[in-house]
């Protein structure tokens, strides 16, 4: 009884410990090259990779590098659609399965510097669209990512009742008063995605996460420091 006792007492101070590291993982920001690479040489799922090495095909328009955004302006200049390396390979599975469908993948945002999101919170200060920077957000940690379907044949993207970033109720999974064809296709995206371990957010069809079940740290660097941090 006493071995099983000890045995009880070593695994709740490990699990204390690692609950412990995440936590503080979740607040820390990362803000150089240097202090990115330290991160990845403890582990490498921690790595941040460029979408397009792993998934050659997928297409890209991302909004706040231009002004074909909600602020009407540019949010981030010379953007590259960054993941970590865990939900990068998960998108892969989900865009193979699309495929044998005649569909694909456009991906609107990606990683997200936290300097980005301090941006967009002065202009939508409501957290039902947008991530307080105190906390930070999915994006932020290169976990979380803004995407939709297109027609292979077409390269148009799918009716999905509203465009990106449309803060309205009618944006939300739940809002059902929308013709059957783009509730279908709602339907699409969240199935593929869920399956493919990633998690929908309730008010926005379009954003899908990661499992943050490693401590991602928050990153703010700019997009040219990134692409020399992960050479």
């Amino acid at each position: 009884m006493l071995i099983n006792a000890k045995k009880t007492l070593c695994i709740l101070v490990v699990v204390i410990a690692l609950k412990s590291s995440l936590a503080q993982n979740a607040t820390t920001i990362i803000t150089t090259p240097q202090q990115l690479r330290k991160s990845v040489q403890q582990d490498i799922n921690k790595k941040y990779v460029d979408i397009r090495q792993i998934i050659p095909d997928i297409k890209i328009d991302l909004r706040y590098g231009s002004t074909n955004n909600f602020t009407n302006s540019i949010l981030y200049n010379q953007p590259v659609p960054f993941l970590r390396l865990p939900a990068a390979t998960a998108l892969k599975q989900v865009q193979n399965e699309l495929h044998q469908h005649g569909m694909g993948l456009l991906i609107y945002d990606a990683y997200r510097p936290l300097s980005v999101t301090k941006k967009i919170w002065t202009f939508v200060k409501d957290s039902r669209y947008a991530a307080n920077p105190v906390t930070g957000s999915g994006h932020n940690r290169g976990i979380a990512v803004d995407l939709t379907i297109i027609d292979l044949k077409t390269g148009k993207t799918i009716d999905m009742g509203t465009d990106f970033d449309n803060f309205s109720d009618s944006s939300g999974h739940q809002f059902l008063q929308l013709p059957q064809s783009v509730l279908k296709n709602r339907r699409k995206l969240k199935g593929v995605m869920i399956k493919a371990g990633f998690k929908a957010l309730d008010t926005e069809w379009w954003h899908y996460a990661w499992n943050n079940d490693r401590g991602y740290e928050l990153t703010d660097i700019d997009f040219r420091q990134m692409g020399i941090a992960i050479k």
